[in-house]
Parts: structure tokens; C-alpha cells; sequence
């Protein structure tokens, strides 16, 4: 396993994680998460490699906006009404560790819990 398998074409497909819409929905928009929700996102999420779950976040969150046809820089519409986009970034970067599911950052093996690639990526 390593950060090869997560890169679209491959072999390995990234799902875009149904289960973790609803958590990033509500959490931004500051509403409490159910517990069966949560608990859905987070199975979603331990299925898939530590290596490859910032980016299964990442494309959940790019999928989401193209649903809504939101552009770069729009914020206050589509999927996340009431959320700026960075809030929207930085709450995606740390379902990971709403879930304590680690993620490995780099090639080293080094492990984190929010996935700062997410909260960076400029089109996310």
C-alpha cells in the first residue's frame, strides 16, 4: 500500500464517501450530528487506506461543489449555504480526526489526524 493506490485511473478508486456529505453539511452549517451519522462517515472512512482518506475527503468535497455548479472564490451557496469556503475546507481536513482515524502525511510513515493537504488545496 502507499499514496499511488489513491490517484484516479488506478486501480484503486476512491469512493466519494456518501456517508460524510451529511457530517460536513451539518457541521458547517454549526447543527449537532447524529450519532448514526457520524458513525456511517466514519466506517466510510476506516475503510479506506490512512494513506488515501485526505484525498477521498478532498474529492467528496470537489464533487459536492461541481453537484451545485459552485465556481472558485463563491461562497455562501450550493451545498454550504451559510459556510465560507475555508470553513468548509477546514471542516472537511478534520472529519478525519472528529473520527480518529489517522492518516499518514508523507512517504516516511509519519501519521496526523487533520488532513492539512485538504484545508490547502486551492480548488477545494
Amino acid at each position: 500500500s502507499g499514496p499511488w493506490m489513491c490517484y484516479p485511473g488506478q486501480a484503486f478508486q476512491v469512493p466519494a464517501l456518501p456517508g460524510c456529505r451529511p457530517v460536513l453539511k451539518l457541521q458547517c452549517n454549526g447543527s449537532k450530528v447524529p450519532e448514526a451519522v457520524l458513525r456511517d462517515c466514519c466506517q466510510q472512512l476506516a475503510d479506506i487506506s490512512g494513506w488515501c482518506r485526505c484525498g477521498a475527503l478532498y474529492s467528496m468535497l470537489d464533487s459536492m461543489y461541481k453537484e451545485h455548479g459552485v465556481q472558485e472564490g463563491q461562497a455562501g451557496t450550493g451545498a454550504f449555504p451559510r459556510c465560507r469556503r475555508e470553513v468548509v475546507k477546514l471542516t472537511a481536513a478534520s472529519i478525519t480526526a472528529v473520527c480518529r482515524l489517522p492518516i499518514v502525511v508523507d512517504a516516511s510513515g509519519d501519521g496526523a489526524y487533520v488532513c492539512k493537504d485538504v484545508a490547502t488545496y486551492p480548488d477545494a
